[in-house]
């Protein structure tokens, strides 16, 4: 039986996210086909989100951004480690491309990595791109910056442009490099309401505001830890890998509560503007206080939907990092109600299409 190849980026945890919709939505369409993962996200964090009869496997195709933290970003290292990783990449085409004749691949799908299309694409498999931004858009930006990365916008809009669909996810730059695409709708789903259980293993008060400090790494020193104790109207939390040990932020193990089911369970979110998180609030109807995100081109685009489709507020780099969260947290409380609303479904119509191309592949 034909196989499907599914490449993630390890640029951020909201890639894997959405990925993990598309993913269940293609177990629950048809588990009878086998489906392998290659990412180099952390294992703990796939597994979270994925049935365990999906195959994982660790591999790294693109590099993204390096970040300093969830919000700063290291052009120089990025562009450094690009720069070595293109070194090999005829060696990590050829790699891929007997990985996929071993294995028995009926259709890769990438998000959004170039070199496994370029394999895909050498040995004529059906090949399918889902995102909502290209590196070359992403990369494009930064040209001016050095021109060293005109190389790289050239290397990812050479692939894309030879990619037989995109599946366009929503909050989406054109893509215009592709040359065919369908556009998803919502791909995130609700949790479900465990605050009693968190309550239970984290000590939190059930009775104040509950908020979510979401991102990946945020270095939050002492000052800012205080100041954040000193709101004693809220209860904080992060979801591992973040955590600041003898603070009052408490860490939830993804294994004790998923992470769609913490954002169903708390009042608000905070969090830098990124995909997966805004996808997760919108599904679960939760307000956004949002900071600035420098050298992300994305970052327009998604607070415009930020402003669309969510109840919110912002907070400044300079507020975040002293822990001054109190003007936002006021702000939020009598913020207006989203102006749009998005529909769901997104998931299951981008399944619906990967099990075409098999079939036809």
């Amino acid at each position: 039986m034909k196989k499907i190849a599914y490449y993630i980026t390890a640029h951020g945890y909201g890639h894997g996210a959405r990925a993990s919709d598309i993913l269940n939505a293609l177990h629950t369409a048809a588990p009878e086909i086998p489906i392998m993962i290659k990412t180099d996200l952390p294992e703990a964090f796939m597994r979270s989100r994925i049935p365990a009869s999906i195959e994982l496997r660790s591999g790294a195709f693109d590099v993204g951004l390096i970040q300093k933290d969830s919000i700063r970003v290291d052009l120089e290292a990025s562009l450094a480690a690009l720069e070595q990783l293109y070194a090999s990449e005829s060696e990590l085409i050829q790699q891929e491309i007997e990985f996929l004749r071993t294995e028995n691949i009926g259709v890769v799908v990438a998000d959004v990595p170039a070199i496994p299309l370029a394999a895909a694409q050498q040995l004529g498999l059906p090949n399918i791109a889902t995102s909502n931004f290209g590196w070359d858009w992403i990369y494009a930006d930064f040209v001016a910056h050095n021109p060293r990365w005109a190389f790289f916008v050239d290397k990812f809009r050479t692939v894309y442009q030879q990619t037989d669909l995109l599946l366009r996810q929503p909050f989406s730059e054109p893509m215009e490099a592709f040359p065919r695409k369908i556009d998803l709708s919502l791909l995130a789903k609700p949790g479900i309401n465990r605050r009693a259980l968190i309550a239970e293993v984290s000590g939190a008060d059930l009775e104040k505001k509950w908020v979510l400090l979401s991102f990946t790494s945020l270095l939050l020193e002492p000052p800012a830890l205080k100041a954040l104790a000193a709101l004693s109207d809220y209860e904080f939390f992060a979801v591992e890998p973040l955590e600041w040990p003898g603070s009052t932020v408490h860490t939830i193990a993804r294994s004790t509560v998923c992470f769609a089911d913490v954002m169903a369970s708390v009042d608000v979110v905070v969090t830098k503007p990124g995909f997966g998180i805004v996808s997760e609030s919108i599904a679960n109807d939760k307000p956004i206080i949002y900071s600035d995100r420098a050298h992300f081109r994305e970052y327009p685009v998604l607070v415009d939907c930020i402003q669309r489709y969510c109840r919110q507020a912002f907070v400044s780099n300079q507020e975040l990092y002293a822990g001054s969260l109190g003007r936002a947290l006021k702000e939020i409380e009598s913020a207006p109600p989203p102006r749009e609303q998005i529909e769901p479904g997104g998931a299951e119509l981008a399944a619906q299409q990967i099990l075409r191309s098999i079939k036809q592949g």
